[in-house]
Parts: C-alpha cells; sequence; structure tokens
C-alpha cells in the first residue's frame, strides 16, 4: 500500500476530507519529490479520490519523477492562480488538514476560497506514519549514524587538529569529513570550546582552542535522506576531578536514557531516567533542554523525549538521547546518540567511544 493510500485511511478514521501539504519533508515522504523553498506554490492535495494531485509550478514540473498510480501531476502557468487551482481540487471539503510547514501566505490566501472549511494540522494524519520508521528507514539511519561514526572516531583519535585553530575552523574540517564519510548534507557542526560549551547551541566562531579545556561537538546530516547526529567531548589536557566527575555523571544519564527507550513506555520517561541521575547527582539546574527528539528525514521531528510527552514509543520510533550539564561562564558537555526503539530494546545508531578522551 501507497504511503498516500495509508494517509487516506487514516483521514477517513479522523473524519478529514483533505490534506494539503507544501514544502516540508512530508510532500517528499508521500511523493518523493523535494520541493525548492520557491515563493511559487507546491502542493499535494489528497482527498478520498485514488489519485492526489501534485500541484507545481510548470518549470519544476520536469523534476517531478511522476508514479501515476499514486499523485497526478497538474502543473501551472506563470499568469495563473495556483491557489485557485487547489481550492477547486479540494471541491466541498469541509476539514482539511494543513501541513505545519506551509506558507501563511498560501494559507491565508485559500481560506478566502473555501471560507466555510475548518482547519487542522497535518501532522495528525501523517505524522504517526513519519515516526514509525520501516526496516528501509531504518538502515538509512544505520548508515548515516555510522558515516557519522567514523567523523567521531577521527576526533577521538586526534586526528582533527583543535589547539590553536579557530572554532570555525573545526568546524569547517568537520563538516568537510561528513561529506568525505558519504554525507550528502552536512546540517550542522558545533564546535565549542571552554566557556562556550555551556551554550547548547554555540555558533562556532573565532574563539581558539586552548590546551587544557574542554570541546564540544555536535555534527550531523543528510545522507540518503536521512539524517545523523551525534554529539561526543574531548578534552585536550589534563582535566580536573571536578570535569571528570560530572562527565561520570553525563555518561551515566545517557546510559540510562537509551536503556530506558523501550517499546511501551512513554517519551517523558526516557527523559525522567537521564534526569533523575544529573539531579541527584547536583548538576539538575544545569540541564537545560530535553532529553531528546526524533529524527528521521528532519534533524529534528516527532516523537519529542521531553517531561509531559506521554506518547507510547513504538518500534521504529527513531530518537536522539542527549544529556547536557552546562555551567555557564566555565565549560559544558553533551552525550548524543540516536537510538532506534524496536521489540528487541533500543537499537543506538552510535557506537563510538562515550568516554570523555583525553588529547595531549
Amino acid at each position: 500500500m501507497s504511503r498516500i493510500s495509508r494517509v487516506r485511511q487514516e483521514m477517513q478514521r479522523r473524519s478529514i476530507d483533505a490534506a494539503i501539504l507544501s514544502v516540508g519533508h512530508d510532500l517528499p515522504y508521500l511523493t518523493g519529490y523535494y520541493a525548492m523553498p520557491l515563493e511559487r506554490l507546491t502542493m499535494l492535495v489528497v482527498t478520498h479520490e485514488s489519485v492526489a494531485a501534485l500541484v507545481v509550478p510548470r518549470l519544476e514540473a520536469p523534476r517531478v519523477t511522476p508514479f501515476d498510480d499514486v499523485f497526478r501531476i497538474v502543473p501551472w502557468g506563470e499568469t495563473e492562480n495556483p491557489v485557485s487551482i487547489v481550492a477547486k481540487l479540494l471541491g466541498g471539503a469541509k476539514t482539511i488538514a494543513v501541513g505545519d510547514q506551509m506558507w501563511a501566505r498560501f494559507l491565508v490566501e485559500l481560506m478566502g476560497f473555501v471560507t466555510s472549511a475548518k482547519f487542522v494540522r497535518a501532522v495528525d494524519v501523517v505524522g504517526p506514519m513519519r515516526m514509525a520508521k520501516d526496516a528501509n528507514e531504518i538502515e538509512a539511519l544505520c548508515l548515516a549514524g555510522a558515516a557519522a561514526d567514523r567523523v567521531a572516531m577521527q576526533l577521538q583519535a586526534g586526528e582533527i587538529d583543535l589547539v590553536g585553530r579557530t572554532e570555525a575552523q573545526v568546524s569547517a574540517d568537520i563538516s568537510a569529513r561528513l561529506l568525505e564519510q558519504g554525507h550528502d548534507v552536512v546540517n550542522f557542526a558545533i564546535v565549542a570550546a571552554g566557556e562556550n560549551a555551556a551554550s547548547p547551541h554555540h555558533h562556532a566562531g573565532p574563539r581558539v582552542i586552548q590546551q587544557n579545556e574542554i570541546v564540544l561537538c555536535d555534527f550531523g546530516g543528510t545522507m540518503n535522506g536521512y539524517c545523523s547526529d551525534i554529539t561526543r567531548c574531548v578534552f585536550v589536557g589534563e582535566p580536573s576531578r571536578k570535569i571528570t566527575s560530572a562527565y561520570s555523571v553525563l555518561h551515566a544519564a545517557q546510559a540510562a536514557g537509551v536503556k530506558a527507550g523501550v517499546v511501551g513506555a512513554t517519551c517523558e520517561s526516557v527523559d525522567a531516567a537521564a534526569r533523575r541521575i544529573i539531579d541527584d547527582a547536583g548538576f539538575g539546574d544545569f540541564f537545560i533542554h530535553r532529553t531528546g527528539h526524533g529524527i528521521g528525514m528532519e534533524a529534528h521531528e516527532d516523537p519529542y523525549m521531553v517531561s509531559g510527552n506521554k506518547l507510547t514509543i513504538a518500534a521504529g520510533h527513531a530518537f536522539s538521547v542527549e544529556p547536557g550539564i552546562y555551567l555557564p561562564g566555565k565549560w559544558g558537555m553533551r552525550l548524543e546518540d540516536i537510538v532506534v526503539a524496536t521489540d528487541a530494546g533500543p537499537v543506538s545508531m552510535n557506537n563510538v567511544d562515550h568516554s570523555l578522551v583525553i588529547l595531549n
């Protein structure tokens, strides 16, 4: 059964008449087509008819690989109003599911055509499908994770020069290595030294890395359509007892989070398992973000490992486990793996050394 057919089944179950999906990853997930984020509208319109419609700018149509039994291509010209075309395809739809990443300009204009319609979020329709990865998707995540591991191994082996280089230079080096290892795109390469590591999403800049400080490296990219994401810390020189003690806490917390990610557990229980160890060690105020996020075609997607998320983990759910400890103005540390929940237990996509590797 095609993914669009499964979407249609879920629409039927939720009494939704139509789903409209524009830029974002729902579109390639369902059609294989990655739309350029242009001011020209691209829109997949799914109704209860047997074939969906992909409304696409005529000049972009040659980029679409057709699957005639799944969707038909509806090209529009420069002098046409594509929103009116979408409105006609919707017919008399009363409840319309809208993709989260649709540009507001298109939705606002569409509301003028379908004044009696009710709009709901399409994530409630497509989201559960995208969360539960199939075997091919898990294999893609595994390959991307292994490629990121190889770069992390180079970092831990001292093959990436740190001392005397700027964070930005090291970030560029890591990015180049991700591409060398098979990634198609680098999504991010955080390099944060010393006190900068206390900022979880620090932007690598002109600060020069010095001897005797921690260096946090969080990087990932997209490989064959699926993402990697890994964080490892190294210490250049000899770490203090306070650093090594804190890292031991972090290490234990991350392992507990991974262990908790079993089928049937709640997402918030993964967060609680990691957070409890950090709280008990007295660092609770310095763990300032959720324990993890889902991953797949996007680096951040459902499900999220955070307090209050009572969603039950299912087989195929893929997510990060990445607790951190951040002391403002001093240092920070984070340890991250991507994990896939299976009926046999959590399986990590990252297996490179989890310890605080010391480089001299």
